[in-house]
């Protein structure tokens, strides 16, 4: 069975996110970049079902600048075999991920594909469910547990009310949460030994996606400073305040 891991560039998450200037956007230069943490937990969740015995091959995709193949280099250091970087500048929106993994996996031929359920720097949650719906293939969306047997995956996910499994006949899309697991840290041989993995690089055309974004970035700007609170004597007077100043009653 062959495995998909998309993973994305995105600023780090310890990294206090600042506004550009202009307003044009977040400030990326001279900022330290990760893997999405959440396409960490799928990569993961990849390499341990290799370790199993249940995946024969695990293939790392970013959709990306070309220094996405640092994060690339980071999957294949966890367990990953090889990796594939389609190399586009600027915003790539989830339609036009998804149409492109979609071309990658009518190339690949994998039996599942697992992905975080959303990247940090957007929060889309979207790309998962539009490339499913464009391969035709069962989700199993917000993945904690995820088990592969008879060829079907057994997807626990978290749902308002709990937990609930869902069972998907391969091939299929699952994108995971995150207590499915937690991401190990790459070995120094393991660091050494990705640098002689390959990876092929390939234009959005090359598949036949065009990447041209469908929305306009207006402005971005800082959300309001948090005003300080204020105590109150009694409960009357809260119900006042409530009314009269902050009139949400």
């Amino acid at each position: 069975m062959k495995l998909l891991v998309p993973v994305k560039r995105v600023v780090d998450y310890n990294v206090k996110v600042r506004v550009r200037p202009d307003g044009t956007g977040v400030e990326t230069a001279n900022v330290k970049m990760s893997m999405n943490p959440f396409d960490e937990i799928a990569v993961e969740e990849a390499v341990r079902l290799k370790e199993k015995g249940v995946a024969t091959e695990v293939v790392a995709v970013s959709i990306g600048p070309s220094q996405a193949q640092e994060q690339i280099r980071t999957a294949l250091a966890m367990g990953a075999d090889r990796g594939i970087l389609v190399e586009a500048e600027g915003v790539v929106e989830p339609i036009a991920v998804a149409k492109i993994l979609k071309a990658i996996v009518a190339k690949e031929g994998p039996q599942l594909v697992i992905m975080g359920k959303q990247a940090i720097d957007d929060d889309m949650n979207a790309t998962g469910q539009m490339l499913a719906a464009l391969l035709g293939w069962g989700q199993g969306t917000f993945a904690n547990k995820v088990e592969i047997a008879d060829g079907a995956a057994n997807v626990t996910r978290e749902v308002d009310g709990g937990v609930e499994t869902v069972r998907l006949v391969l091939p299929a899309v699952v994108t995971t949460d995150l207590r499915l697991n937690e991401p190990r840290y790459a070995s120094l041989p393991n660091i050494m030994k990705a640098r002689k993995k390959p990876i092929e690089t390939v234009k959005p055309a090359d598949l036949g996606v065009d990447t041209t974004p469908r929305l306009k970035v207006i402005k971005v700007e800082e959300p309001p400073k948090r005003q300080a609170g204020v105590k109150v004597g009694s409960a009357a007077e809260l119900v006042s305040k409530l009314r009269t100043e902050a009139k949400v009653i």
